[in-house]
């Protein structure tokens, strides 16, 4: 899961970023609302966490300014403007949830898990393909019933190849969504993990779910070669 966070206070953006990188996000952080937005349309977020009060541009202006050139990205605004009709704005603006500082930290990750169901359609924290389940809110996986531990970049990729299921994703798309565009690891590192993935997720079963689209990338699915 890709996240965004635009936080204008340096040490709260610091804790935010730090507890989603240990849950296994992969995040981005800016620190005013300008900076905010070149990120937004460089790249592909799963969701984005705007302040209200931040320079340059506020949280309420860049959603605006986001909607009305397209990004459709959800948001979750947190601040400390915690006036109704700051909040009924936020919402009729575009946003998908509004939090208030002081936050729980567990309570934004879980809202932000939320958020990105909504976003996907789907109704719990379980994604399904045939016999193998994630669960996003344990970060659990399991194939016919079998538990299946898998690393922090392991899980990190197969839940964006299952959260996009049946989509034929490039190595590029699944490098800039696990690791970051600023990631100056080795160019195969995507086909590595697709084979530590192929060992823990397909070997041994009947069904094969991991499959390559020569010359385009992989996909997640159900039966095909």
């Amino acid at each position: 899961m890709r996240v965004l966070i635009a936080e204008d206070e340096k040490d709260l953006n610091r804790v935010i970023v730090r507890k989603l990188r240990e849950e296994g996000y992969n995040v981005d952080a800016a620190f005013d609302g300008g900076e905010a937005l070149d990120y937004l349309r460089a790249g592909e977020y799963d969701i984005a966490v705007l302040d209200v009060m931040m320079p340059v541009m506020d949280g309420f202006s860049l959603l605006s300014a986001m909607r009305a050139e397209g990004i459709e990205t959800p948001v979750i605004f947190l601040t400390a403007r915690d006036a109704i009709e700051d909040r009924v704005r936020g919402l009729d603006l575009g946003g998908c949830d509004y939090m208030v500082k002081p936050f729980s930290l567990l309570e934004l990750v879980a809202r932000i898990r939320a958020g990105v169901r909504k976003k996907d359609g789907n109704a719990s924290s379980r994604y399904q393909l045939a016999d193998l389940v994630l669960d996003t809110a344990t970060h659990e996986v399991t194939r016919a019933g079998r538990q299946i531990p898998l690393s922090a970049k392991e899980y990190a990729m197969l839940e964006y190849l299952i959260r996009n299921k049946g989509l034929v994703l490039s190595r590029e798309k699944i490098e800039n969504a696990v690791w970051g565009y600023d990631y100056e690891g080795g160019t195969n590192v995507v086909d590595v993990y697709i084979r530590y993935l192929r060992q823990k997720i397909d070997e041994g079963a009947a069904v094969k779910l991991i499959h390559t689209v020569r010359g385009s990338g992989y996909v997640l699915k159900e039966g095909g070669k």
